[in-house]
């Protein structure tokens, strides 16, 4: 069953505009890597902070090879990091603040 919903131009502006407020206010990476030497997921963010955690925190990297760490990826316009042979996704504003896994994690 397709249900098509209109829209009106005030909510497709109305989205449009949140959208704007989100990527102006929220982190988000312009590039990630894994630097090995210091053990640490280093992600740079569109407004020219760094941010680095160690993986050992991480729900899901914690026992992860420094290969499979590696292969890390930004996705979502910049919101999200992916590790694809990990299959593990986490949003690069829930690392900030320091969410690095599950409520049980």
């Amino acid at each position: 069953m397709n249900i098509m919903v209109e829209l009106t131009r005030d909510q497709i502006a109305a989205a449009n505009e949140r959208g704007r407020i989100v990527r102006e206010t929220q982190p988000h990476a312009k590039a990630a890597r894994y630097d090995a030497k210091a053990d640490r997921v280093v992600v740079d963010l569109t407004n020219g902070a760094t941010f680095a955690f160690p993986p050992r925190l991480v729900e899901g990297l914690h026992d992860a090879s420094p290969a499979e760490i590696a292969e890390v990826e930004v996705i979502g316009r910049g919101f999200g990091l992916h590790w694809g042979t990990l299959d593990l996704d986490y949003t690069v504003p829930g690392l900030v603040n320091g969410v690095f896994g599950t409520a049980k994690w």
